[in-house]
């Protein structure tokens, strides 16, 4: 089963392949979320400093009935927080704010601040003090494993280039219709596992014929065929959901897709809009 499988790190810690995401679940329903997901199977919780829930994804954990040991936690440090003191203040009040010992796996949310994202500006500097303080947090031991998201090419090359470790991952927007194939080669060739996150394309590929006509020649939805493209890749797949029954659902992916349908998957018309989510930054890249 899926929820079983993980994949390994650079460091050897074992990341569980399929995570329940949780943006956009309110602080008082990420509990009962997180315990929903734990109770289908899910191991993998992923949260940020910027989503507002870590509170209510931590008493989740907490409460949750499986010992800590056996989940993986993740969360993020704010898109905004380029600087050392900035970084080990927000390192710390995300253990604070989730309740736990430590956390399984922490990510630099974005390479710039989210007013910022267009801009030329890369911040170079800024994601190395970030990063230097993750990498102080994990030989503290309050983190098992760092890595970042929506960082590109040049973003990873400065890290790669200056810091004492390497990014361990890089969680990235990717799924059907819009999958960055080079970033994600470039990710490998460095040793860096890639996680998918929007697997479903924030929803806007739900009413899409050909995928929906390759889902039903499988006997499976929608969901679970970009689900299960994202894992072929060799890539984490990330779903959010607060909806058991989704949950669930998206976790019965056991299935494979032959060789000829992904690449039919992977030539697909890029999907541009976005819908309401074309409002935030990781959405305009496209």
């Amino acid at each position: 089963m899926i929820l079983e499988e993980t994949l390994t790190l650079p460091n050897g810690v074992a990341m569980p392949k399929l995570a329940l995401g949780t943006w956009m679940i309110e602080d008082g329903k990420a509990a009962e979320a997180v315990k929903a997901a734990v109770e289908i199977g899910y191991r993998h919780i992923d949260t940020a400093q910027a989503y507002g829930n870590e509170r209510g994804v931590g008493i989740g954990i907490r409460s949750c009935g499986v010992a800590r040991e056996q989940l993986f936690v993740q969360t993020k440090l704010a898109a905004e927080i380029k600087d050392f003191d900035g970084a080990r203040a927000a390192i710390d009040g995300s253990l604070e704010t989730l309740g736990l010992g430590h956390i399984d796996l922490m990510v630099i949310h974005s390479p710039k601040p989210w007013m910022e994202f267009s801009g030329g500006e890369r911040f170079f500097e800024g994601n190395l003090a970030a990063w230097s303080v993750l990498e102080e947090a994990m030989e503290a031991g309050k983190i098992r494993a760092i890595g970042v998201s929506n960082f590109d090419e040049e973003d990873l090359a400065n890290l790669i280039a200056n810091a004492r470790v390497k990014p361990m991952i890089n969680q990235v927007l990717a799924h059907v219709a819009n999958t960055p194939f080079a970033l994600i080669d470039y990710c490998k060739a460095n040793g860096i596992a890639v996680e998918a996150y929007s697997p479903i394309a924030h929803g806007k590929i739900l009413d899409h014929a050909g995928i929906g006509e390759m889902a039903a020649k499988y006997g499976v939805t929608v969901p679970q065929l970009c689900i299960r493209y994202v894992l072929q890749l060799g890539l984490a797949a990330l779903p959010k959901t607060a909806n058991p029954a989704h949950m669930k659902s998206n976790a019965e992916v056991d299935f494979e897709i032959s060789d000829a349908d992904m690449e039919a998957l992977k030539a697909i018309e890029t999907i541009r809009d976005y819908g309401d989510a074309s409002v935030f930054p990781v959405y305009q890249k496209v």
